[in-house]
């Protein structure tokens, strides 16, 4: 864009999306004025650009009156999309719709105590693949362990120690010991070396959810300072 074309766009056009944008274009989702007119000059810089590089001149009131409408009919600077469910476009044409994570979705007959939508969806529970697909390993694994090393494992799980396996078996401890360092030795091989890093992980969706939490309540603090 040309040093001319940059002068137009912040004298001319960018006070014409000030005011008509808050007015003239429906705010989906968490959207705000401000981030609109945002958008709608990043547009209109890109459609000068493209009728300065074919040639053609258009008025400052021409740029305006078409960003304008292309907000309104869902287009962003970021795309255009009418098929995907988080897009502008499949909400103004009624094909999807967000919803805050703060709405009421039930109460209690008395009232006092209600249920958000977050409530509901919270869950901080692995997705079930991922638990079928690592029981399936674990079952792989214990079915190559000997009959020592599977008591080990009962034992641990069931709160005892290395010493009740010893007796149980009549080997001493340091024998036990080998047991437990090869046991570790399998599991890092059929496992991997970050399976417990794997196991302390959120779940991706719940990674997501939380950045987009954040998102949201860090854009109603900035409005609230505002």
């Amino acid at each position: 864009m040309s040093p001319q074309a940059g002068w137009i766009l912040r004298d001319e056009v960018l006070p014409r999306l000030r005011n008509a944008v808050p007015r003239a274009v429906k705010q989906v989702g968490a959207e705000d004025a401000d981030e609109l007119v945002q958008d709608a000059t990043c547009m209109a810089a890109q459609m000068m650009h493209r009728n300065e590089l074919n040639g053609k001149q258009v008025t400052p009131g021409n740029v305006s009156y078409y960003t304008i409408q292309h907000l309104k009919s869902g287009r962003r600077a970021n795309g255009s999309s009418s098929v995907d469910v988080m897009a502008n476009g499949t909400q103004l044409n009624g094909s999807a719709r967000l919803d805050s994570l703060s709405m009421v979705v039930s109460e209690n007959e008395s009232g006092e105590e209600i249920f958000e939508l977050e409530d509901i969806i919270s869950n901080d529970h692995e997705d079930p693949a991922t638990i079928a697909a690592r029981t399936m390993d674990w079952q792989t694994l214990m079915a190559s362990l000997t009959r020592i090393e599977l008591l080990v494992i009962e034992f641990l799980s069931a709160g005892k120690t290395l010493r009740d396996v010893a007796r149980k078996v009549r080997v001493s401890d340091s024998t036990m010991q080998n047991h437990r360092r090869k046991i570790a030795a399998k599991i890092l091989e059929y496992m991997g070396a970050d399976v417990l890093q794997q196991i302390a992980q959120l779940p991706h969706w719940r990674i997501n959810l939380e950045a987009e939490r954040q998102s949201v309540l860090g854009r109603h603090e900035r409005r609230a300072m505002a």
